[in-house]
């Protein structure tokens, strides 16, 4: 059962409160993180809401991967083993094992960038999977959960790489999801000024003007 409803279906709430709302958006840690959870159902509304993401000739070059709680513990010993596998000593290989249970639920986001798509480069394919990721960190917010994108050693083996991925896949990140155990904020300073300037135009001569 959801949270919280949608808030641009809810009367009186109108785009600037969502814009609002959304700006209050902060990765939560998943120690912070507890029951109840996204479940399987607000998970897929999630990801009915990555598909809005730009996607130049719709490849869909992204998928997310829900680990079901009963499958933590098969995830904890490919944890485990990949830490083995670095030399970790047995203290690192019991924490990597408790990665596993991060976070009431877990998601992993699998990348597929094709090489060779006509008009559709890497790059472009890449910034299509980010702002699915984005896009579904979002609707989880909108929701009344926190999350938390998560990456480390496990995402680059290439044990954890094969149990998870079809062939041509990626694992690209973890993410956390639960309701926060407190309310969220920013541990920076935010300053949009400071991403967002206008274009000096270049003059003909290699100087630029106003």
């Amino acid at each position: 059962m959801e949270r919280n409803a949608d808030a641009s279906q809810v009367p009186g709430i109108g785009p600037g409160d969502v814009l609002a709302h959304l700006a209050r958006r902060y990765s939560v840690s998943p120690r912070h993180l507890i029951e109840p959870a996204p479940g399987p159902e607000e998970l897929l509304r999630a990801a009915s809401l990555a598909l809005r993401a730009p996607d130049h000739e719709a490849l869909r070059p992204y998928r997310f991967l829900r680990i079901d709680i009963q499958q933590r513990a098969t995830l904890g010993e490919l944890f485990a083993s990949a830490a083995r596998r670095r030399g970790t000593d047995d203290a690192g290989i019991e924490r990597a094992r408790a990665r596993a249970f991060r976070g009431p639920a877990l998601v992993a986001l699998l990348g597929r960038v094709r090489d060779g798509e006509q008009g559709v480069p890497a790059v472009e394919q890449l910034l299509c999977a980010g702002a699915a990721l984005m896009n579904f960190l979002n609707a989880l917010h909108l929701m009344g959960y926190g999350a938390k994108v998560l990456g480390g050693a496990s995402v680059q083996d290439a044990a954890v790489q094969q149990a998870l991925c079809a062939p041509g896949e990626t694992l690209l990140c973890w993410i956390a999801a639960g309701t926060p155990a407190h309310a969220a904020h920013s541990r920076y300073g935010d300053d949009p000024a400071a991403i967002f300037s206008d274009w000096q135009t270049p003059s003909l001569d290699g100087g630029t003007r106003e």
